[in-house]
């Protein structure tokens, strides 16, 4: 049983459908790509899993439970978490306060201090500049302290929207190399939406294409490296 399932699911904004019967599925320790041009329903997608916009039609599963109707609240405390695109955080608070602010799900100090040294183990730069507004930090930094952010509330799901939007090459790299081993270390699931298309399929194990809110294309991240009409798209080959 996959971890989480997608069926035919629908998103309207107003009389825009935003994604039209997409379907996809994510297992235990596995990293997902989703990829796609602007506006391919990508980020719709994983706020409709996160339950920030409502489903029209189709259904979320987790662990075998239909969680479609679920407030994000619920959702967050069944083990999804959302690094969002644009990274959204409180840019007068701390560092350090923007990473609590992930972890209000989490009644134990014990274990939300262990997942801070994790974090500070990941993102070296992360525990040097807590104290710091997370205004005055580079994006990648600031990317850094999202993915974080979503760290903290002890997930079991990660879903990170576009985390090297915006970032200097040398720090996609250390970005990419912290999902890996949040994987791999952790095993925990990812969903990864990305416009860098060879990134995501390079850490993906599976993966996604999605044109005008619909699935086009999906298999093995290697596979769909190898599709001409993925190279065509969007690696630009």
């Amino acid at each position: 049983m996959p971890m989480l399932e997608v069926r035919d699911l629908t998103v309207r904004y107003g009389a825009l459908e935003a994604i039209r019967n997409v379907g996809f599925s994510v297992d235990a320790g596995e990293i997902v790509a989703l990829i796609g041009s602007n506006g391919a329903g990508k980020s719709t997608t994983l706020r409709a899993v996160m339950g920030l916009v409502p489903a029209a039609t189709g259904s979320i599963s987790l662990d075998g439970k239909d969680i479609t109707t679920l407030n994000s609240a619920v959702r967050v405390r069944g083990g999804i978490a959302l690094s969002p695109e644009g990274r959204r955080l409180f840019g007068r608070m701390t560092v350090l306060d923007n990473l609590l602010t992930g972890a209000y799900a989490v009644s134990s100090r014990t274990v939300r201090q262990q997942t801070l040294e994790e974090i500070y183990d990941l993102f070296p730069r992360v525990r040097e500049r807590r104290r710091q507004l997370a205004g005055s930090l580079s994006g990648g930094e600031q990317q850094m302290v999202a993915i974080g952010r979503a760290l903290m509330a002890n997930p079991r799901l990660l879903m990170l929207d576009e985390p090297s939007l915006g970032i200097a090459p040398k720090v996609v790299g250390e970005i990419a190399h912290a999902i890996e081993r949040i994987n791999q270390e952790k095993r925990m699931s990812i969903i990864l939406v990305e416009q860098n298309a060879r990134l995501a399929l390079r850490l993906s194990h599976n993966a996604y294409a999605l044109e005008h809110g619909e699935v086009v294309r999906s298999g093995r991240g290697d596979e769909l490296l190898a599709d001409p009409f993925v190279q065509k798209a969007y690696l630009g080959i």
